[in-house]
């Protein structure tokens, strides 16, 4: 994993702006602490920090190739799980190969197969190859999502980064943010819209798409998108079905020259991914895996059972370490360092996030850093198969709006009246839109056509905000996390699969569940879903009201834009919040939470509004 950047600009001399594009470097140094690279060539700059995972000697990037009458040039973040196969497969068109590298791999997939080498890649990757004769830049991000890749246009140019902080110090982006860009803070956050950077003119890659700009022309395509297919497995066909693919797809990720370690809840999409991993080393004759759970200070004091938490996790997970027989490690963390973390979290983003969801993740990830570089984790099995009680209560799966953030009325209650007027319209346009391209077949039913939208709506918004906050929160820890759920093939056939199927049992993740029923214990193979763990500490929440009542003794462009009233409401009476503002995990506190992130951004980045 690594960090990339590049700038291209046909009135300037890039060899004259090392300042600046070390500047960009610099910015990106966390998310790739081994090595650094920038390759020049007049008025282009590709930038590169790496963090060593596969062949440290041969994987040197910017990676440059002559062949063909033309000099390519790659800058690359991602893992590629079909690297051996599609090495094999060049390697029989006469291609060699210097080392075993994932980059060079790619970056010769791209010179024998051009633009449609995107659709031969499985991994997760965001990457950009330049033609040095041709002068022509392919910038490519993998089908999910899972790796970043931020740009912005300007008159005689564009600049790309794989976090928006490197765009902000190259001098060709301003901190600023337009009434869309607050909406999405507003109304959105801390999701966004694909696409958006929520920073005026900074835009992203979507999941699936690739460009290429070439004499002054940015031509973008989407190579991957939710299709809808014919179903024809029988309930047994998918039970082996999403078996073997998941556990390819776990098995593929296993590979590493550095140390690799697991998240372990004790759910069940973690525990299948360790336990798989358990069987395999056993095969290879390696030692056990290594797995660390988070929990915080006194949380089994005050947990209390909730219709999205109905149990604690720390039972389930010494039934997993037990049968699978990892080296564990149980990180706690302080609710006060818990806190503090909220702003370097934000650091992480460029942005305000899922505040401690995003905080307690960067800790977290900083103590696994201290032993391992590499981790496989659980994330989006809940999208892909129905874990979220949203998918289960019909009264709310057709409702006609985001289900994790049902009622604009919390985020309204938090701004002065009259601000963001349009607020709840921009939300349900965002709904409509997504609904809309749906893809769908003229056989759907309806309980299926409305399924599908709901697969659509997690897939790119609820996850991708997950997503996001696994790669900065690791990332900025210099951890890489993979996420074997994320495998497009798994995706492809999650989104075609009957509800009656894949909710097996009238269960969350039903056909998940039977698929590793006798590889797990009973008692994780079907136990009830549990979200991420989140402080129960009343400390926390008077940590957050402090922090937001000293905010609203300032006078600035953010205060203008929020209501006291309405947010002292939320600290004197916490239990009234009727509905969360973004999924299960963002009460009272949270929401605060919010509100210190929002603040420190501002304050740091230096934000103007520009309406």
């Amino acid at each position: 994993m690594c960090g990339i950047a590049g700038m291209l600009d046909i009135h300037e001399d890039m060899s004259q702006k090392i300042g600046v594009l070390s500047k960009m470097s610099r910015s990106l140094e966390r998310r790739g602490p081994d090595e650094n690279g920038i390759f020049i060539d007049h008025n282009i700059a590709l930038i590169h920090r790496r963090l060593v995972v596969i062949d440290k000697d041969n994987g040197k990037q910017p990676m440059i190739c002559g062949m063909k009458g033309e000099k390519y040039v790659i800058v690359y973040n991602g893992e590629l799980y079909n690297t051996e196969e599609l090495r094999a497969q060049l390697m029989s068109k006469g291609y060699i190969f210097k080392g075993h590298s994932d980059t060079e791999v790619v970056l010769k997939a791209y010179i024998e197969y051009g633009e449609s080498c995107a659709q031969r890649l499985n991994g997760i990757f965001a990457f950009c190859v330049y033609e040095v004769n041709s002068k022509r830049l392919f910038m490519c991000r993998d089908r999910v999502g899972v790796k970043p890749f931020f740009f912005s246009e300007f008159d005689s140019g564009i600049v790309f980064a794989s976090e928006i902080k490197a765009l902000l110090e190259s001098g060709k982006v301003k901190p600023q943010i337009d009434e869309e860009g607050l909406y999405e803070l507003f109304f959105i956050g801390p999701a966004r819209t694909a696409g958006s950077g929520i920073f005026k003119n900074v835009r992203e890659l979507l999941p699936g798409e690739y460009a290429v700009y070439s004499n002054g022309r940015l031509t973008r395509k989407r190579y991957f998108t939710l299709t809808a297919r014919e179903y024809t497995d029988s309930p047994q066909q998918s039970v082996e079905k999403v078996r073997y693919l998941l556990t390819d797809a776990i098995e593929k990720q296993l590979v590493s020259d550095v140390p690799l370690c697991f998240f372990l809840s004790g759910g069940l999409d973690s525990s299948i991914i360790v336990q798989v991993a358990s069987e395999y080393y056993k095969k290879k004759n390696l030692a056990a895996p290594t797995t660390y759970s988070v929990e915080y200070t006194d949380n089994k004091k005050y947990f209390e059972k909730s219709l999205f938490q109905p149990t604690p996790d720390s039972d389930f997970i010494d039934m997993m370490v037990k049968n699978a027989g990892t080296t564990h490690n149980e990180v706690i963390l302080d609710n006060s360092e818990l806190f503090d973390a909220l702003f370097p979290s934000v650091k992480a983003r460029d942005l305000p996030g899922y505040v401690d969801i995003d905080s307690s993740l960067l800790l977290f990830c900083k103590e696994i850093k201290k032993d391992f570089t590499v981790s496989l984790s659980g994330e989006c099995a809940d999208e892909l198969f129905g874990g979220y009680p949203w998918y289960h209560n019909r009264e709310i799966l057709f409702e006609e709006c985001f289900p994790w953030s049902r009622s604009q009325k919390i985020r309204r209650s938090v701004l002065k009246p009259g601000i963001l007027k349009n607020g709840e319209e921009y939300v349900h346009q965002k709904y409509l839109d997504t609904v809309k391209n749906t893809d769908k077949l003229s056989t759907d039913s309806e309980l299926t056509s409305r399924m599908r939208e709901m697969f659509s709506l997690n897939y790119y918004w609820f996850m991708q905000c997950l997503l996001e906050r696994k790669d900065r929160c690791s990332m900025y820890n210099g951890l890489e996390v993979r996420v074997p759920f994320c495998d497009y093939r798994l995706v492809e056939y999650a989104y075609n699969m009957p509800w009656e199927i894949k909710a097996y049992s009238n269960r969350e993740k039903g056909i998940v569940r039977k698929a590793f029923e006798d590889l797990l214990p009973s008692g994780i193979a079907w136990r009830k879903k549990s979200p991420y763990p989140k402080t129960h500490n009343p400390v926390y929440m008077e940590l957050c009201s402090k922090r937001a009542k000293q905010i609203l003794k300032k006078k600035n462009a953010l205060t203008e834009l929020l209501s006291k009233s309405g947010i002292n409401a939320i600290i004197e009476h916490p239990d009234k919040i009727s509905s969360p503002w973004y999924g299960q995990l963002m009460q009272a506190p949270q929401i605060l939470a919010y509100i210190a992130q929002l603040d420190y951004w501002f304050e740091n980045y230096k934000v103007d509004i520009i309406v």
